[in-house]
């Protein structure tokens, strides 16, 4: 088999024990399966939840906190000892583990996104396992990516993954919900994520120690899948869970297939993570140039704007009936786009000293979702 570049995530309650505290037990079962993969020569990149789970014990909760103090604190806590429990297996199996803690922050600034990705490339051509979770301890609302699902997809797609492996406590996506309902329908595959699926699952997860439901991994795969990534959602035992599941005989639900494309880097900050400065409004001609021939925006084909944004800020494209078609990184300012609007490329380029006319380059440029699929 050829080598893959697998992304794998692990919930909480595949790594507590009865009382909410860390199971060591349950984490080097994980621990062994993933140096199993690696040593089948796959690239491996953690996302592992647990540290709330892992912590709260050992500062004298009860129960998991549900305070955001109290969230921090554990997670402050439990997140060395979450790494370290891992790292110690590991390092029995002759691999190196390396911990990066994330924020939305980090995906938001381009820079800082580039960086990430930068620091993967190397621990993995590095042979180094990389365990990755959200930086509990600091991040606020609305820095959070919600769960480690959203987490694991948007980390699949920014290291090109070849796929990404979901484990859960509930072998696969149900038709309705397995704990309640015993003729519960199973899909062993899904080749994509429909609104009656979200409908089926609103069910929240039986764990006590989790937050992402099974609404929360279709989120995550389907995001993965507009990465390019294919997903499994499952369940399984022993050193060889992982590499049964790569090889297609999972306990679990695969979705997509490694048909779809993956988006480069830019284009997946484009899409994903960075913030909207402004609108430009297109005509007929230039919305058909954009979404049935792939071309990029020029000054000829933009009527109008709105907002105030510098070159480089990433701003929506809209139709004339005002629905957003697209978004993307423009390399006009809002004060040269008014001066130039509407202008041929010679005469534009002419008035701005520039040698390429592009407000957005096809390069840098997003179709919506809707868009994509109508072609």
């Amino acid at each position: 088999m050829a080598k893959k570049r697998i992304v794998v995530k692990i919930g909480s309650s595949l790594l507590t024990n009865k009382n909410g505290g860390l199971s060591e037990s349950k984490l080097n079962e994980h621990a062994d399966a993933l140096a199993y993969l690696k040593k089948q020569g796959h690239e491996v990149i953690l996302i592992s939840s647990g540290a709330v789970a892992a912590g709260f014990s050992e500062l004298g909760y009860p129960s998991r906190p549900v305070t955001l103090a109290g969230k921090q604190a554990t997670a402050a806590v439990g997140q060395g000892l979450l790494v370290q429990a891992y790292t110690k297996t590991l390092k029995d199996h002759g691999i190196v583990a390396a911990q990066l803690l994330l924020t939305r922050n980090n995906f938001g600034n381009q820079a800082q996104y580039s960086n990430v990705y930068s620091t993967l490339t190397e621990l993995l051509k590095r042979s180094v396992l990389p365990i990755i979770n959200e930086n509990d301890s600091v991040a606020v609302d609305e820095l959070t990516f919600g769960d480690n699902d959203m987490l694991s997809a948007l980390v699949s797609g920014l290291v090109h993954a070849d796929f990404l492996i979901m484990l859960t406590d509930i072998n696969g996506v149900y038709k309705s919900n397995p704990n309640v309902d015993s003729t519960a329908k199973r899909y062993d595959f899904l080749p994509a994520i429909t609104d009656e699926l979200f409908r089926y699952t609103k069910n929240k997860s039986s764990s006590k120690v989790g937050t992402g439901g099974m609404t929360s991994k279709l989120s995550a795969a389907q995001t993965a899948l507009s990465l390019g990534v294919p997903a499994f959602v499952g369940t399984g035992s022993g050193e060889e869970k992982l590499m049964h599941i790569v090889n297609g005989h999972g306990d679990g639900t695969y979705i997509g297939d490694s048909s779809t494309h993956n988006l480069k880097k830019p284009e997946q900050w484009i899409a994903f993570h960075s913030s909207i400065s402004g609108k430009i409004e297109v005509d007929e001609g230039a919305e058909q140039a954009i979404i049935s021939h792939g071309k990029s925006l020029l000054p000829a084909g933009t009527k109008a704007f709105e907002g105030v944004f510098d070159a480089g800020d990433v701003v929506e494209i809209i139709n004339s009936e005002k629905a957003v078609i697209g978004k993307g990184q423009v390399n006009y300012s809002s004060e040269d786009l008014s001066a130039v609007k509407g202008m041929a490329s010679e005469t534009a380029m002419r008035k701005t000293d520039r040698h390429r006319p592009e407000v957005i380059h096809r390069d840098r440029l997003i179709l919506t979702l809707r868009e994509e699929n109508a072609l």
